[in-house]
């Protein structure tokens, strides 16, 4: 994974591109912030992401460094003091950094919303893109910035052009966004949706790529699965797949909302003819900003859902001609180069590492307050990431979520349905102390 990212920006109020310096003052607070934090916040939170820059630049093997480090990262969050968030699957916190860069851009656009002044905006969109593009292994040209995962399942889904006869394989595990919308699509236009299952138990990539093989027919177009399951937790060898079906001339589509921003992705290797994410999950970026990845030779077979002001034959040749989808939130677009930097700051492949410790350690800790616990999510990390799904017998799910709430101060997420139980998702905000406090929790709902 690219990860030379050079982020100089046009900031309110100069009229050249600052330095790189300047501009990470801008990120961490910068002038602008002073109106819309305290004084004395903005300083400290300044000071912290400075410390943080200068800490990330020092590997450190030992846990109690380690730790030392993590709580840098954590200080960069505005978390409510004892609260545990476990739930990076559905909702995510911005770093400080992350929020004075939307905060600055809308007061900018707020003070002045002319036309002439927010020309800029379309520079900063394509430094964003260009960020992106870098951060995931794509090209430029092959990302749309949209405004979440299931508007960029969306726009795949019906932007492809399907006969009757046709088959389409979807993981019986995807979100919503992408089932359902399949199925509608399905009732119009008269193609088969075909539902593959996974083993419940195991034992390698094989048993879990099997499954999709088989199903796979002459009349096959597309496969579109969840790189990593919401409802589970587990992780599909996904190049294996889209190889697979690369070599049967079946298209790839995956939804990313659970590894953009948890995973070191390279599209490119990846193999996917499709990807999209959101910012608001694990990538902890803008609200209401999304990626999608068409690759390169896929944009001309794929028709735009939208088509609004800025659709030319000039993008024809670009994802960009999926992003004509009106007036935008464009403080939040320009953000998401702020985003970029900070996981670069940290380095995508630490961060990558921390969930999955988080993760083991969670697994472990829960396992060992209750033996009993059903995990649907595999043990280790070769086939699994930072999404916990357990079931625990005798406890009341009606009641789970509040009472984690509300007595331990524990954000979580609870399901029904034939994976019915707990789900608990730690991010980089989370220290090894509260993993155990979170089962401790769990354990006392009994």
């Amino acid at each position: 994974m690219k990860s030379n990212v050079t982020t100089t920006l046009d900031l309110p109020g100069d009229s050249a591109v600052l330095p790189r310096r300047r501009f990470l003052r801008h990120l961490a607070g910068g002038v602008t912030a002073a109106a819309v934090l305290p004084p004395d916040l903005v300083k400290d939170t300044t000071r912290a992401w400075f410390r943080l820059k200068a800490e990330s630049a020092i590997p450190s093997s030992a846990e109690a460094g380690e730790e030392v480090f993590w709580k840098l990262v954590k200080d960069q969050f505005m978390l409510r003091r004892g609260l545990v968030m476990l739930n990076a699957a559905n909702l995510c916190p911005s770093p400080y950094p992350v929020q004075q860069a939307v905060f600055e851009w809308t007061r900018d656009m707020d003070r002045d919303p002319s036309s002439i002044n927010r020309r800029k905006f379309s520079q900063l969109r394509e430094r964003s893109r260009q960020a992106l593009a870098e951060y995931v292994g794509a090209d430029p040209d092959e990302i749309a910035l949209t405004r979440n995962t299931s508007e960029g399942n969306n726009i795949v889904i019906s932007g492809l052009t399907f006969r009757p006869g046709d088959e389409v394989l979807i993981w019986d595990e995807n979100h919503p966004t992408a089932n359902i919308a399949w199925d509608v699509r399905a009732e119009r236009y008269g193609f088969k949706v075909k539902r593959v299952r996974i083993p419940a138990r195991f034992e390698g990539s094989a048993d879990l790529i099997r499954p999709f093989t088989q199903a796979m027919t002459s009349r096959t177009r597309i496969v579109c699965f969840s790189h990593l399951s919401n409802l589970s937790g587990v992780a599909l060898p996904a190049q294996e797949i889209c190889r697979r079906a690369r070599e049967r001339g079946v298209l790839s589509h995956i939804d990313g909302a659970q590894t953009f921003g948890s995973q070191v992705i390279d599209l490119h290797d990846l193999g996917c003819d499709f990807y999209t994410g959101s910012a608001h999950k694990w990538f902890m970026g803008p609200r209401e900003v999304g990626l999608l990845y068409v690759r390169k030779d896929r944009i001309s077979d794929l028709w735009a859902s939208i088509v609004g002001v800025g659709y030319t034959p000039a993008i024809e040749g670009s994802a960009k001609k999926f992003e004509t989808l009106g007036q935008r939130d464009d403080a939040r677009i320009a953000a998401m180069a702020t985003a970029v930097e900070f996981h670069l700051t940290i380095g995508p492949a630490r961060i990558e590492k921390r969930i999955l410790e988080l993760a083991v350690l969670l697994k472990r800790s829960l396992q060992e307050r209750i033996p009993d616990a059903r995990f649907y999510t595999p043990a280790g990390p070769e086939h699994s990431g930072g999404v916990v799904v357990f079931s625990v017998t005798g406890i009341d799910l009606q009641n789970a979520l509040s009472t984690l709430y509300r007595d331990h101060h524990i954000g979580a997420a609870v399901f029904g349905g034939d994976l019915a139980g707990i789900r608990l998702c730690p991010h980089i905000y989370n220290t090894r102390e509260e993993m155990g406090r979170a089962a401790a929790a769990v354990a006392a709902l009994r």
